[in-house]
């Protein structure tokens, strides 16, 4: 009986470790995603504040 209580503890134990680490890399991944879009906000170039929309239209299409 002792045997298997403490397999069962050392079965919650590594249960609780593989979540606890599925957890951190989950966030370590949404954060390098998050880094990863502000980069690429940073790349779109800048749109003149005072010109109306339909100068960047290209009607001759």
């Amino acid at each position: 009986m002792m045997d298997s209580i403490a397999s069962m503890a050392m079965d919650m134990s590594a249960a609780q470790f593989e979540y606890a680490y599925s957890i951190a890399m989950t966030k370590k991944t949404m954060d390098m995603q998050e880094m990863a879009g502000q980069e690429l906000l940073n790349m779109l170039p800048d749109m003149p504040a005072g010109l109306p929309k339909g100068n960047f239209i290209d009607t001759y299409a």
